[in-house]
């Protein structure tokens, strides 16, 4: 079945300056996202993967080359429409989790809500929401302290998918799990994208996460080698 277009990449070149050296990380890349896939991001240390993770979720910039998201070319955005464009529209998972280890569970996965117009009330309803169907609805009121790896881990994509946005971007997401946790935090990455149809980018390194995704995307040198279908 054709599925929709999400991410069309064209062009997309990113390099560094670095003293007075010029260090390229991205050339001339094409790549093509759709509604509702799961692609992972693979290649050695240095080859971009992250770098073009960054730019789709409109962290960082290109030099060169458009990168439109449901038709809109994120690389012609100011800083203030760019912004907006993440807080509604992509979902952070980091393989540290970056908690905040002052803030409860709740308090943690209501974060990005604080900049949205949504009442105390609405947040509140998102936020358990969200944290029930990643498993925790019982650990709304423990500090990350008080959490296994794994449910931090649960705790931030809970945090991720409480705007409902329509891409998720995860960067190495069980890296600093234990293998048990880390199956956990796929099925729940898999569960995410099947059931409720979110867009998945994922960097990893490893062989076993990869498979979980439906397409493969091989970097090395930030040259797109080639891509494998999974699922």
């Amino acid at each position: 079945m054709n599925r929709e277009t999400l991410i069309s990449i064209r062009g997309l070149t990113k390099h560094y300056r670095r003293d007075d050296f010029d260090i390229p990380v991205l050339d001339d890349l094409d790549l093509d996202v759709a509604q509702g896939d799961f692609v992972a991001l693979m290649g050695p240390s240095g080859s971009g993967k992250t770098t073009l993770l960054n730019l789709i979720a409109g962290i960082d910039r290109p030099n060169r080359g458009s990168i439109a998201i449901a038709g809109t070319d994120i690389t012609t955005l100011d800083d203030d429409a760019l912004a907006r464009y993440r807080a509604w529209n992509v979902g952070f998972i980091f393989q540290l989790y970056n908690l905040m280890p002052v803030l409860t569970a709740f308090e943690n996965v209501e974060l990005p809500l604080l900049l949205t117009p949504l009442t105390r009330k609405e947040r509140k309803a998102r936020a358990e929401l969200a944290l029930n169907l990643v498993g925790l609805g019982d650990r709304i009121d423990h500090y990350p302290r008080q959490l296994s790896g794994g449910q931090e881990q649960r705790v931030a994509i809970a945090r991720a998918i409480v705007t409902d946005p329509v891409l998720l971007v995860a960067d190495e997401p069980t890296g600093d799990l234990d293998a048990h946790s880390a199956e956990e935090i796929l099925s729940l990455l898999d569960r995410m994208n099947r059931e409720f149809g979110k867009t998945i980018l994922m960097v990893t390194h490893d062989p076993k996460a990869a498979q979980r995704a439906h397409r493969l995307v091989h970097l090395e040198k930030g040259v797109l080698l080639r891509e494998e279908g999974v699922a």
